[in-house]
């Protein structure tokens, strides 16, 4: 798995000794559950699905570690998975799992390297990324980065003992390179 290099954060795989402090983010419901559903597995099972996660296209395994390039702390991961059957495209999402690391643009960062890196790795045109309507935070960041909203899907997430409304986000491969060249 290469490592990918931006100007604040620095994605590369996650190391046994990351596995810890990802999984107690996973377990934190204030820090996952107020726009996801989360499923706290045992520290062994995460390990398990971070290890298989390479050759399952469809695991929600987290696949790259963000660490703070200046500090060198892990501050979240962020991760892809073939989103449906039979329609061809990947879904991304993130987790800044460390509260200070967020509104200091690493989570855009990091979801930009991870695109750029699909769309130059993988054969789809089109990546996706799905959102919490009530999650403005994560609805700004997709569309800063050019994600068109393609939808809402009602009553499709339940969490919190309610359904809640997400919205569908999209981002062609020339929509993409024509906002970020080839380098």
């Amino acid at each position: 798995m290469s490592e990918l290099e931006g100007q604040g954060v620095r994605l590369r795989a996650l190391t046994p000794a990351d596995y810890r402090m990802v999984h107690a983010w996973y377990g934190d419901p204030d820090l996952v559950a107020p726009f996801d559903r989360y499923s706290p597995d045992s520290l062994e099972e995460f390990q398990r699905s971070v290890e298989s996660a390479p050759g399952d296209p469809a695991s929600l395994a987290p696949r790259f570690a963000v660490v703070d390039r200046h500090t060198g702390e892990l501050v979240g991961v962020v991760g892809y998975y073939l989103a449906h059957p039979v329609l061809e495209y990947l879904d991304v999402w993130y987790l800044l799992g460390n509260p200070a690391a967020r509104g200091r643009g690493f989570g855009r960062e990091a979801v930009a390297l991870l695109v750029d890196h699909l769309f130059r790795t993988q054969s789809v045109e089109r990546i996706g990324a799905t959102v919490d309507v009530e999650n403005v935070p994560s609805n700004r960041l997709v569309e800063g980065l050019g994600f068109r909203s393609e939808g809402t899907l009602r009553s499709a997430l339940f969490h919190h003992g309610r359904w809640h409304d997400v919205r569908v986000y999209g981002i062609t491969r020339p929509e993409w390179m024509a906002r970020r060249p080839p380098a």
